[in-house]
């Protein structure tokens, strides 16, 4: 067998035999079981989740090359381009913007004030005080748009288990295919990614109301908050106060899955203006999402060595 007939164009076996994918298979599980190992180093001994920082890591390394994409748009062989220059202020400006935007979404949140009821045990009197639940915006995190992206190209790699030239056939399965693996290519045309876009659209925002339901219960909620003598100022304790944070659950949902949409659509749209952004919408959503609880953690850090040291 040729060269060109073991490998595809993306330097993956073809028609492996048995002890290729026995190599491949202890392959991964040897570098998972590593990347595991180096991820619960960082945890124990550093500051974060350490296999949300290798993730980061992995993620921001291709930073590089969007520098040597700008370097390109300004520097051509004819010398310094202005178009290059806008094109470029363009590029910094909207990475800035769109950063900005999933900072402020991941860090609003909506305030439900709770008040509780005074109450007399003994000589002591309980209660009496005002908190608030925090609802965050973006509940669900990046979780809906990851099980999205996995619901979408799961058919196309069943279809190329079974069927390895599918990519250049036409028919049925090719049509299903192609729709597939429009999510990460462009390759497939406009009509495959706008209806692509569209489903992509639909599932995250299913997926968004699905896993906020399934972590935040408002009866449950309303239920505690009643056993503790507590109410919302203006809403009646019990069937009323759940249907009040189901309402606000179901708004806060509906605009952080649009957003999310937004987010994960966009790198997909703006392939057929011809650039290729470094980071996709999940990425963004991860490198922000770990860059924000990073800096969270060690803000706690230098807190308790503050109060630490003042105890001693």
């Amino acid at each position: 067998m040729s060269y060109s007939s073991t490998y595809s164009a993306y330097g993956v076996f073809i028609n492996p035999g048995f002890s290729t994918g026995a190599l491949i298979v202890l392959s991964l599980i040897a570098g998972t079981a590593l990347l595991m190992w180096l991820g619960e180093q960082i945890t124990n001994k550093g500051i974060g989740n350490g296999i949300s920082i290798i993730i980061f890591i992995g993620i921001i390394a291709s930073l590089p090359s969007a520098v040597i994409t700008i370097y390109n748009l300004l520097f051509t062989v004819e010398g310094f381009s202005t178009t290059g220059l806008l094109i470029s202020l363009g590029m910094i400006i909207g990475a800035i913007i769109l950063v900005a935007g999933v900072v402020f979404v991941q860090e609003a949140e909506r305030k439900v004030p709770v008040q509780y009821a005074k109450k007399v045990v003994g000589r002591k009197m309980y209660g009496g005080q005002n908190t608030h639940i925090p609802l965050k915006l973006a509940m669900a995190g990046v979780i809906p748009v990851i099980f999205a992206s996995s619901f979408m190209t799961f058919p196309a790699m069943i279809i190329q288990m079974f069927n390895a030239n599918i990519a250049t056939q036409t028919g049925f399965w090719a049509t299903i295919y192609k729709f597939s693996i429009a999510t990460s290519t462009s390759n497939v045309g406009i009509g495959y990614t706008i209806a692509n876009a569209i489903i992509y659209l639909l599932l995250i925002l299913g997926f968004t109301y699905f896993y906020t339901y399934a972590t935040f219960n408002p009866a449950e909620v309303s239920n505690n908050i009643k056993k503790n003598g507590g109410f919302i100022p203006g809403i009646r304790a019990g069937k009323p106060t759940t249907e009040y944070l189901s309402a606000i659950i179901s708004k806060l949902t509906l605009f952080g899955g649009l957003f999310l949409s937004l987010i994960a659509i966009l790198p997909m749209l703006m392939r057929f203006t011809g650039f290729n952004l470094a980071f996709g919408g999940t990425s963004i959503l991860i490198v922000v999402g770990v860059a924000l609880e990073t800096v969270q953690q060690l803000e706690s850090r230098l807190v308790m060595r503050h109060y630490k040291g003042f105890l001693e």
